[in-house]
């Protein structure tokens, strides 16, 4: 159960939205997460309340059309699982929110059984193998 945060600057609703499907999309094609098992945050940042900081870090340019993906999940994921991952998200992004695929940065942030609760104060995930 990927839980995945979404930050974009002013990119409106409808990108946003479709940023959100990209990054489902991708986790379902790639990982193999259920396609009901979507828990996300999409923010829209407006850069006046609330903005993004990038700069052209690892000779890769970025502009005001950046998505900073946060996609929290259980580990055992093999590199090239999130090279794929990486891959394919940037793909989608592009075709369905025209996002560019130099605009999107992703990070994964991976964890155990223990670290969720996915309601009812339980830990659903002790003892069952990992999704």
């Amino acid at each position: 159960m990927p839980f995945v945060r979404i930050d974009t600057l002013r990119a409106g609703p409808e990108r946003l939205a479709a940023l959100g499907r990209a990054v489902h999309d991708a986790l379902v094609e790639t990982i193999g997460i259920p396609p009901d098992d979507r828990f996300q945050v999409l923010v829209d940042h407006d850069g006046a309340r609330s903005t993004l900081r990038y700069d052209d870090y690892l000779g890769v340019h970025r502009d005001d059309g950046i998505a900073y993906v946060a996609i929290t999940l259980r580990s055992g994921r093999t590199p090239a699982r999130k090279q794929a991952l990486y891959g394919r998200i940037a793909e989608l992004a592009h075709a369905y929110a025209g996002t560019e695929p130099r605009n999107v940065f992703v990070v994964l942030t991976e964890n155990g059984p223990a670290d969720w609760s996915l309601g009812e104060g339980r830990a659903q995930y002790l003892g069952a193998p990992p999704a």
